[in-house]
């Protein structure tokens, strides 16, 4: 009995008990009845001849697939079959296809994305790959932050010009904060150099690096000076000293203590006496633990990690401690001895660690607020001049004058350059010179910080 086409009404008739039953239509359709956990279904295939050889080839799924679709793809491999054309490579080809239109779709929006990235970009790539300061680079991701990002950020690349980074600039500038404008601008051209030895940023820039086009020097005031050169004399030390004196009796004798300025932390007078008679860099001194600091043979030791200077070129220290100097520990270890840090810090209660290394800095610039452009005090920050020195007349003084100051004192004192750049851990010039001569100045060392210290004793009795 000849077949007839199959109908919708006969398919949904099947049964479990149909299963394996094979159904057929004219034109070459066959339908095989699968009974499975998910239901009934019918698998169809197009039964034929190719290249002599009987073939057969899969339609699809009913009822997935309805029975028009099943007859549309019946007609379609038979058309590919007259034609001389194999359905299953013709499949293949199509899959093939399809995925080479795929992956172009994906590489343009790829490329378009990439054509649109933005400064912001560039900088998270840069901090995390291109740039490895030591404090984790936290003090670039603060000021990027602050003074870059939020005028350029969201700036595409490939239109930042050199008047974008003119308005960032200027608006440093305009804040009065110089060096600090000097700082970012060499930060953010270390950055596009970076980027323009690298994809995709390189792309970006291929008219060139906008920062080349600024003169940094056009900008600065005519009284800018590059490297500070501020020393402070035997009189403005006798002056500080008498400043915080006079801290400690106002605060004793004030009638009401909560209406009157606390002094200044005791521990950060302390680390500006100890920078003074050390010559150590104030971070150096902020980071010493107390297992370095042996108070009966005078010797405090500066492990690499914590010395300044270049990957593969610090070098550890040995600070010989005048009397001054360890007077000075030894009144810092009667406030913080039970910590494991000579500073410990008091505001991260989930961490022991030391304090923010720019925290004597930031204590000593409030107390010198005529130097500074603020309309008012920063939060829980002092605001006034109690620390301007000689009525200003020398200007401003940072924590880092005293390593300077130290230094310059020995120089006066007749101490050779030689000793006072060990001293001060200076690197030598020249790597001939660091290999072969391998003295290590220990008496000459110890001799200078002796002299320092009783200089500055007479100085501040």
């Amino acid at each position: 009995m000849a077949s007839s086409k199959l109908t919708i009404i006969e398919l949904k008739a099947l049964t479990a008990e149909d299963g394996g039953r094979v159904l057929r239509e004219p034109g070459g359709i066959e339908g095989r009845v699968r009974a499975g956990a998910r239901g009934l279904t019918v698998q169809f295939r197009f039964i034929g001849s190719f290249l002599g050889k009987r073939r057969d080839f899969f339609l699809g799924a009913w009822p997935k697939k309805s029975l028009a679709d099943i007859r549309v793809e019946r007609d379609r491999i038979h058309q590919l079959v007259r034609q001389g054309i194999d359905p299953v490579a013709a499949k293949q080809a199509a899959r093939i296809e399809h995925q080479k239109a795929m992956e172009a779709s994906i590489q343009q929006a790829e490329q378009e994305r990439l054509y649109k990235l933005k400064v912001h970009d560039l900088f998270d790539a840069w901090v995390a790959d291109g740039v490895a300061r030591k404090d984790g680079n936290a003090e670039i991701r603060r000021s990027f932050e602050k003074d870059v990002l939020p005028i350029v950020g969201e700036k595409e690349l490939r239109h930042l010009a050199d008047k974008d980074i003119l308005v960032m600039l200027r608006r440093q500038m305009a804040r009065g904060v110089i060096r600090l404008c000097v700082t970012t601008f060499k930060d953010f051209s270390q950055m596009l150099a970076w980027g323009e030895k690298r994809q995709p940023w390189r792309r970006l820039l291929a008219n060139g690096n906008p920062a080349a086009l600024i003169d940094i020097n056009t900008l600065l005031p005519d009284d800018y000076e590059e490297e500070r050169d501020r020393t402070l004399s035997p009189a403005e030390l006798r002056e500080l000293g008498q400043i915080f004196r006079q801290m400690d009796e106002a605060y004793a004798a004030a009638p009401n203590r909560r209406a009157t300025s606390r002094p200044m932390d005791v521990k950060t007078r302390l680390a500006l006496w100890i920078c003074l008679g050390t010559i150590c860099r104030i971070g150096e001194l902020l980071m010493a633990r107390w297992e370095h600091v042996d108070l009966e043979t005078g010797i405090w030791f500066i492990p690499r990690e914590n010395v300044k200077g270049k990957r593969g070129k610090k070098q550890e220290q040995y600070v010989f401690l005048s009397d001054f100097s360890k007077r000075q520990f030894q009144a810092l270890h009667d406030l913080t001895g039970t910590s494991p840090w000579c500073f410990p810090s008091r505001n991260r209660r989930d961490e022991d660690t030391h304090v923010c290394l720019k925290s004597v800095s930031k204590q000593v610039g409030d107390r010198q607020i005529r130097f500074k452009n603020r309309s008012k005090p920063l939060k829980s920050r002092a605001f006034d001049n109690s620390l301007v020195l000689a009525d200003g007349v020398n200007n401003e003084w940072t924590p880092h004058d005293l390593r300077r100051t130290g230094a310059t004192m020995m120089q006066s004192l007749g101490i050779s350059l030689d000793v006072i750049d060990r001293c001060q851990n200076h690197l030598l010039p020249g790597k001939v010179r660091r290999v072969y001569l391998r003295h290590d100045y220990e008496a000459e060392k110890k001799e200078a910080w002796r002299r320092l210290g009783e200089h500055l004793d007479t100085i501040l009795v």
